[in-house]
């Protein structure tokens, strides 16, 4: 034990000796640490925002998606797919209630929306009275646009908190008219927050209309996605299976795709577990050049440590001393470089936290301390079979 103590308190003595040389040797360790934690908190960010995204959402959805799910420019085969969805493909859904609760068709768009001299560009949603339950949301002062007001197309909008602050300030917007593109709505109502908007639009900050309005304001007539509730999650499989023998009569099969929530979040958070990875991968190659930094500086500090290596083996030194004494201060510096970084990439996931998703979780951080401490031994263990094979006699001549 009191060998083990000594040789810590030698390595230490080495490392503090030389601090410039010792900082810049942990650089590439703070380096490689630092990218690692911060690109996985950056990914595990991603994806818990995403989850949360999906769990405000209703159970029991099932979403109509333009475009094959694999197939040529579809879904998440390749590309953005040229939407095929109309409304009478929402309204022939529609008719299957035997396992269907709602069928909701949603479009969007980008425009400015202005009232006095404020204008905010924003994403417009055009949709059906459904809507508030299909997306889960409520709504906090007014109310949603009614059935009538649909069937109608009047020009009512429902707003989202963040924009009624940007527009309206202080102003109760309920009531008032504000022009969306060209064209004047009268605001009915504003939503509840949900947060969220580090990625993709935030619910806040979206404006509803009634959609055929949206589809007129835009000058199309293609659908984004139908949102279809089953009446129970027992229906979704029978709903789905109905949903599409319905739509094959009209599309083809490459012309769309119908996926209850579970299986896009799925299939996201399988995607983005692979991104995750693959970042912690790419950045851990800076933990390998901050290896072969050690390796270096242990190299040199062996050669201008010959004499002292000497005349401690000829005071009984055995070469498994010398061997550890080097081996601990490869991997002393290497987690003081792993201790750094872990700060570092902290106090970085904090100041992007507040714009961008970033979650810094214990596994990275342990994952992080291991390999770095791990390289500091692999990579010292070179040089500290080098100190550990020098002859006393050799050594206690060297110049």
């Amino acid at each position: 034990m009191q060998t083990v103590l000594n040789s810590f308190s030698i390595a230490f003595r080495a490392i503090f000796a030389n601090k410039t040389r010792s900082m810049l040797t942990m650089l590439g360790i703070i380096i490689g640490v630092g990218s690692v934690i911060l690109l996985t908190s950056i990914g595990n960010g991603i994806q818990s925002y995403v989850t949360g995204q999906f769990n405000s959402l209703g159970a029991n959805n099932i979403n109509i998606l333009p475009g094959g799910l694999f197939g040529e420019g579809g879904g998440f085969g390749g590309g953005i797919p040229t939407s095929k969805l109309r409304l009478r493909d929402a309204q022939t859904v529609a008719k299957l209630r035997d396992h269907i609760l709602t069928v909701t068709p949603a479009f969007e768009g980008s425009a400015k929306v202005t009232y006095a001299q404020h204008t905010q560009s924003t994403t417009i949603v055009g949709t059906g009275p459904s809507y508030v339950d299909a997306a889960n949301t409520k709504v906090q002062e007014g109310r949603f646009f009614t059935q009538e007001e649909y069937n109608t197309n009047e020009h009512v909008a429902v707003i989202g908190p963040e924009i009624a602050t940007k527009i309206f300030g202080s102003i109760d917007p309920v009531g008032k008219k504000t022009t969306i593109g060209s064209q004047s709505f009268k605001v009915v109502g504003v939503t509840e927050a949900k947060g969220g908007g580090g990625i993709g639009p935030s619910f806040d900050t979206r404006v509803m209309i009634p959609i055929q309005i949206a589809l007129e304001l835009f000058s199309s007539d293609q659908l984004t996605t139908i949102i279809v509730q089953a009446k129970s999650q027992d229906d979704i499989q029978p709903a789905i299976d109905d949903i599409k023998k319905a739509l094959s009569v009209r599309l083809k099969p490459d012309d769309f795709s119908v996926l209850n929530e579970k299986d896009i979040l799925g299939s996201i958070t399988q995607i983005l577990g692979v991104l995750t990875l693959g970042l912690g991968g790419i950045a851990a190659i800076s933990l390998v050049v901050g290896g072969i930094g050690i390796l270096n500086i242990m190299l040199v500090s062996v050669i201008e440590r010959t004499r002292e290596i000497g005349l401690r083996k000829a005071l009984g030194a055995t070469p498994n001393i010398i061997m550890m004494q080097f081996l601990i201060e490869a991997a002393t510096l290497s987690l003081f470089g792993g201790i750094i970084g872990t700060v570092v990439a902290y106090l970085l996931t904090l100041a992007i936290n507040t714009k961008f998703p970033a979650v810094v979780t214990p596994g990275s951080v342990m994952l992080a301390f291991g390999v770095s401490a791990a390289i500091g031994i692999i990579f010292g263990v070179v040089p500290a079979r080098q100190a550990s094979k020098l002859s006393p006699i050799e050594a206690l001549r060297y110049e």
